[in-house]
């Protein structure tokens, strides 16, 4: 298979991580025969810093022709005084509503090493492995009108949905569901808001054509504290754009491993972008102690749905779980009776743990 990846380092320890992404995909495509061809370009701060612009339109028009997009990390201090509409988040907004990602992936699944890092009692969170599915492009946050009204005494905002955006959004979450353990958990607020009512008779009316898939509704009150108190009932959930937001921020932190979350940004056809959760952490930038692990998990998730290939995004996740349990983590990291290592070694270890042999040996000695 021959695929061309554009990856955005953007700031920060995005570069650092993203060669580490880089080489795990270069030892899988040796392994299984495929042809991975890579392009570099500039987001976020760096690109302010090159094109004074978050967002060139050379990045654009690259990330339009790729097949699919790997992004680092963007923002930092350095880039706080800019005026709101010049700030490095702009371009990954930007990039999102240029290739019309509309759904957002956020799976969350415990490490056995790091539970007991998790708020969360060791017994509770043991075994969670969900994944959350967040309408990325409607809602709330992109409705008109919006803002001050009646001589700025008055504030309003509009959510906004058609039936299309939420029948794609719902399509997705029951194929997703397909292919774990067809288990649905539709988040919502019919109780009070209109927009909810007509987003559960949708995904009543889908149901129907995905008749293996069993299916819950659950107020996002209610989704929210079974997060805490019951975590590994879940196995797929999809809402909208608010109520995603806030429910899988709030699932990222149970595991107790922050830097270990990837997450991806797609469309009908499967083109997609795909990051780790964690941000640019600027402060150790350079030091070659950032965690590249949430970043491979990225590049596993773009194997699987923009690829749609399954057992090399298998191998890259057992690899990791295997790294991390021979006891190696990174200073982000938390593992009793571990042993620290450097983003380089993380990555060799990684590498090693993928089923090859001189092919992996040759290629991470050459890791920079």
């Amino acid at each position: 298979m021959k695929r061309h990846i554009v990856m955005l380092p953007g700031d920060g320890i995005g570069k650092e991580i993203m060669g580490s992404a880089k080489i795990v995909l270069q030892t899988i495509a040796t392994e299984f025969g495929h042809q991975f061809t890579f392009a570099e370009h500039a987001i976020g701060g760096s690109a302010i810093d090159q094109f004074q612009t978050p967002l060139p339109d050379t990045t654009v028009k690259a990330c339009e022709e790729a097949d699919a997009i790997l992004l680092g990390a963007v923002g930092g201090e350095k880039w706080d005084s800019l005026p709101g509409d010049q700030r490095p988040e702009k371009g990954l907004l930007g990039i999102r509503k240029a290739l019309g990602l509309f759904a957002n992936l956020r799976p969350i699944k415990g490490f056995l090493p790091l539970l007991h890092a998790s708020p969360l009692k060791e017994e509770v969170i043991k075994g969670s492995d969900i994944l959350i599915i967040r309408e990325l492009t409607g809602g709330l946050y992109f409705g008109e009108p919006k803002g001050r009204i009646e001589k700025g005494n008055a504030v309003v905002d509009t959510l906004y949905y058609h039936r299309t955006e939420m029948e794609r959004i719902i399509d997705k979450a029951f194929q997703s569901a397909q292919h774990r353990n067809k288990k649905l958990t539709s988040v919502d607020k019919a109780n009070v808001l209109e927009s909810s009512r007509f987003w559960r008779e949708i995904v009543e009316a889908k149901r129907k054509e995905y008749p293996d898939v069993a299916v819950e509704h659950l107020l996002v009150d209610a989704a929210a504290m079974k997060l805490i108190t019951q975590p590994n009932q879940f196995d797929v959930i999809v809402t909208e754009n608010l109520f995603g937001d806030i429910l899988s921020d709030e699932a990222s932190v149970l595991t107790g491993s922050l830097g270990m979350l990837p997450s991806a940004s797609i469309r009908t056809d499967g083109i997609g972008l795909y990051e780790p959760v964690h941000g640019s952490a600027p402060d150790i930038a350079g030091k070659g102690i950032a965690n590249p692990l949430g970043m491979i998990l990225s590049a596993a998730l773009m194997l699987r749905h923009s690829f749609d290939m399954h057992e090399e995004p298998d191998e890259i996740e057992r690899a990791v779980q295997t790294s991390l349990d021979q006891g190696y983590y990174t200073a982000d990291l938390a593992i009793e009776d571990g042993i620290v290592v450097s983003t380089k070694e993380m990555t060799d270890i990684v590498i090693g743990n993928l089923s090859t042999n001189s092919v992996s040996n040759c290629i991470c000695n050459s890791y920079a």
